[in-house]
């Protein structure tokens, strides 16, 4: 029984990136305005990106799964078990 993810859960892995890059692009704007230095720009949108991207990553693991998702692990479980007991 193996189901198609969502549109949401394919493009959650984009969303998460592209909020990262939004954070980043908007970090080295303003290092880039306040030093005018564009190596110290991309130090510090690299490591903004980063940290943002890792942060949410890191949040998005704490939150609790809905009914729906218990259910699916669940059969997933069931499944796993199954072709354990067969040898496969």
């Amino acid at each position: 029984m193996s189901t198609t993810p969502s549109r949401r859960d394919r493009f959650r892995p984009l969303e998460l990136l592209g909020f990262s890059g939004v954070v980043a692009l908007f970090v080295g704007l303003i290092v880039l305005m306040s030093t005018r230095q564009a190596s110290l720009t991309f130090i510090f949108a690299g490591i903004s990106f980063i940290v943002t991207l890792m942060t949410l990553a890191m949040l998005s693991l704490t939150s609790k799964p809905t009914g729906e998702e218990r259910l699916d692990m669940s059969q997933q479980d069931r499944e796993q078990d199954r072709q354990q007991d067969r040898g496969h």
